[in-house]
This record gives structure tokens, C-alpha cells and sequence, in this order.
């Protein structure tokens, strides 16, 4: 029951709804949610940690970047999550959206040729 509690207080916030959005189609670094969301650092590391914590994401590695994206591997899971996407619009994200693609546009560094 403990597992239920948290999965469903990571999805009890519109923050972390967004993020759970925005990762829906491609993982992102930390870098690239704090300038999607524009937030701080620590707000979105804590926002990403609860989501971890319910086990909704997968973290990656990659020399010093850190790469994150939805886990999919319990069909429990997979089917909160899919549910979730779906009911959240690419509207109610434009926004975020929108400064993602201007961060990528301004930080082409970030394109690791590895990334998934």
C-alpha cells in the first residue's frame, strides 16, 4: 500500500504532471526541465526526486549528465502513466514547450550523440 501512496502523491502536483509530460516522448537532462519549467535546480531536483521515489522514472548516466525518463517497466505503471499523458494536453504544456526548444536551440552541447 505504501507504493500506492507514493506514486499517487508524485501525481498529486501540477509540476510534476508537467514533467511527467514533457518526458512522455524524449528523456531530458536536468538542465533542460529547469529551463522548460523555469525553475531552480533544487525545485525541479525535488520535484524529479519525488517522481523517482514512486518509481515513475529511470535515471541514465552519461559522463556528467544525468538523463531522465518515464519507466515504464511495471504494467501498472505503464498504464498511470499513459492515462496520465493522455489526459494532460500539449496545450496545457506550450509553454514549457516552448522554452525547451529555445533552450535546445541556444544549448546544442546538450545533443549527446547517445541519446535515446
Amino acid at each position: 500500500m505504501e507504493k500506492l501512496i507514493k506514486i499517487f502523491h508524485a501525481l498529486s502536483d501540477q509540476t510534476r504532471l508537467k514533467i511527467i509530460k514533457l518526458l512522455e516522448k524524449n528523456e531530458l537532462c536536468v538542465c533542460e526541465i529547469v529551463a522548460a519549467m523555469n525553475m531552480i535546480q533544487p525545485k525541479v531536483s525535488f520535484h524529479l526526486g519525488v517522481l523517482k521515489e514512486a518509481g515513475l522514472l529511470r535515471i541514465r548516466k552519461e559522463g556528467k549528465w544525468t538523463f531522465y525518463s518515464l519507466d515504464y517497466s511495471e504494467l501498472f505503471k505503464r498504464f498511470l502513466i499513459l492515462s496520465v499523458v493522455e489526459r494532460i494536453s500539449e496545450e496545457d504544456i506550450r509553454e514549457e514547450l516552448e522554452k525547451l526548444k529555445d533552450f535546445r536551440k541556444n544549448n546544442e552541447s546538450l545533443n549527446v550523440k547517445n541519446r535515446r
